[in-house]
């Protein structure tokens, strides 16, 4: 039974929503230019110096994940709390679980986040119940591929690069996705998660839209919320004051140098390198380029790109409170491979 629109909390919660969401916006947008004012005008760091990089990165990436992950750990527990997920999860399991993992793969390739920002998205997937290998493809993907980095890389590399790129992102996903359900890999969840997890294959009543008022749904998100964060927002902190530190010190050209070789071992160690140099899709396609210009092969190249936006350290702490050290494990070691995989593919054929 729906609740009256006039009932009072429910008229005072429809008023303070779009006060609350425009108070959101207002931070995230000038987040960015907040954090460069603090770094380069008030404490006057030189935006050149690797200390002034690595600080103005800390401050936008910590307040940006902070507020994304108010938002869509709220968002997601309310449409649970709201939809018959149900026949979502009975959609995307079973004969139908390779359409999930493509559905995955293409849902992270149009949200602009990167690693440490994916993070809250797959923990409300998880906590509504959506299988770990589909929300596996997501989290692979998702800091993979963006709008923002296919233009630009259309723009350096043209459209040939480019296109290969988004497909092995896709493929990344999807084969991810795959192996996290062959090796059965949700029952390294920390327990909480696999608990919602075993949950939600439940017929549970709590998330039947019709039968909860707009008042509970939204008691319910805010309960998930402040619970989620309570969990990940200290190992959120500590994974981008990491990511930080090593965000301003990408050695171009020691890469160059050391990986341009045609011999096995460079791929792997390409992408072993990439996995603490945190940095976000669109910054990295820069560095793509002067890599290929000073000789790198382009399977080389990719692996290490991909290596450097989709496994990086400050994720996999944040993943911590979420993910059994094994599962942690398992999660990068599978994206070596792939990576690995992929570059020497590529450098085979070209």
């Amino acid at each position: 039974m729906s609740e009256p629109i006039a009932t009072p909390e429910t008229r005072r919660l429809l008023l303070a929503a779009p006060v609350a969401l425009s108070v959101w916006s207002a931070l995230y947008w000038a987040n960015e230019p907040l954090a460069a004012w603090v770094t380069f005008d008030v404490l006057g760091l030189s935006s050149e110096s690797s200390t002034g990089e690595a600080l103005n990165f800390f401050l936008y990436d910590t307040v940006k994940i902070l507020l994304l992950l108010v938002l869509m750990v709220y968002v997601l527990a309310f449409c649970r709390a709201s939809l018959n997920v149900e026949r979502v999860r009975a959609f995307l399991s079973g004969k139908n679980r390779l359409v999930g993992y493509g559905a995955g793969a293409l849902f992270g390739a149009v949200t602009p986040f990167c690693s440490c920002s994916s993070v809250p998205l797959f923990i409300g997937f998880t906590m509504g119940g959506i299988p770990l290998g589909i929300t596996m493809a997501f989290l692979i993907t998702s800091p993979v591929i963006n709008e923002v980095a296919v233009v630009l890389l259309w723009g350096l590399l043209g459209p040939e690069t480019t296109m290969l790129y988004v497909a092995v992102g896709l493929a990344a996903g999807i084969a991810g996705g795959m192996l996290m359900d062959a090796f059965r890999a949700e029952r390294w969840l920390q327990p909480f998660l696999l608990e919602a997890l075993k949950r939600g294959e439940k017929t549970d009543t709590r998330y039947d839209g019709e039968s909860l008022t707009f008042v509970a749904r939204h008691r319910f998100a805010v309960g998930e919320t402040r619970d989620i964060f309570r969990r990940v927002w200290v190992w959120g902190i500590a994974g981008v004051g990491i990511g930080a530190l090593l965000h301003g010190f990408v050695p171009e050209d020691w890469i160059a140098a050391n990986l341009g070789s045609d011999n096995l071992a460079a791929v792997p160690a390409a992408v072993l390198l990439g996995i603490p140099l945190y940095t976000n899709v669109t910054g990295v396609v820069p560095v793509m380029e002067s890599l290929l210009a000073k000789g790198l092969p382009l399977g080389t190249t990719l692996a290490f790109t991909m290596s450097t936006v989709a496994a990086s350290l400050p994720e996999a702490m944040m993943l911590k409170q979420v993910m059994r050290p094994r599962l942690i494990a398992l999660f990068l070691g599978v994206l070596v491979a792939i990576f690995t995989l992929v570059g020497w593919t590529l450098n085979a054929l070209t």
